[in-house]
């Protein structure tokens, strides 16, 4: 079942119009958001330098063994060295800020769904012999989000942003491709597969129509 965000009915719904004051200042507060969350990140990756590596072994996704399975909620945080989370933070920056202006709410939930669908299909069908973490999945889930919610919303704004993100991304899509064995290509993969549910299943619905209430003409001249 589809749950509808009813346009015209939240805060979230009235920053969509496009030019509009409440619009650009989702957009900026988006934008200052996810620059906060990049900071975090790298502290993550100091303390996990700092533990020599451990905190990747905890938490993140080891496919078909259960301690590896709380990985689908912590692997996103984590990273394999600071060249894997430079790759990462600009476009988390970039495709979150997109994703995170269309409402909070929406965005937490899809966030949620793209984090699920992306970390349990890798633990599922993910080399036993691994250990998978990054934010490239929640990435890939934006990714999809951004692209679907463009189609399916039917919005100018929304298919102006997926066309922007289709030009600057598309070239990344190989990596959905099993092409190099060091790169988890089924959380890319399922990530993407993740954002274009998220985005069907937490689409924006237009309200209906009101009806209009007719009458005859007035017989007695009042």
């Amino acid at each position: 079942m589809a749950l509808g965000w009813e346009r015209g009915t939240t805060d979230d719904a009235a920053a969509q119009r496009f030019g509009t004051v409440p619009f650009y200042s989702s957009l900026g507060r988006a934008f200052v958001t996810m620059c906060a969350v990049i900071p975090i990140l790298f502290l993550i990756e100091v303390l996990d330098i700092g533990a020599r590596g451990r905190l990747d072994l905890a938490g993140g996704i080891i496919p078909h063994r259960l301690e590896g399975l709380d990985g689908v909620l912590f692997s996103p945080f984590l990273h394999a060295g600071w060249d894997h989370l430079y790759g990462n933070a600009v476009p988390l920056i970039l495709v979150g800020t997109f994703a995170l202006a269309g409402g909070a709410k929406r965005f937490l939930w899809s966030t949620a769904l793209i984090m699920l669908v992306s970390g349990l299909g890798v633990w599922f069908v993910g080399s036993p012999d691994s250990v998978v973490v990054g934010a490239s999945g929640v990435i890939f889930g934006y990714l999809g989000l951004l692209v679907t919610r463009g189609l399916v919303e039917r919005s100018w704004w929304n298919l102006g942003v997926a066309a922007f993100i289709g030009l600057l991304y598309w070239y990344q899509l190989y990596a959905i491709l099993p092409t190099d064995p060091r790169v988890s290509w089924q959380g890319h993969l399922l990530g993407l597969l993740g954002g274009v549910l998220a985005a069907i299943v937490f689409r924006r619905r237009k309200p209906k129509a009101q009806p209009t209430l007719l009458h005859g003409p007035n017989l007695y001249g009042d």
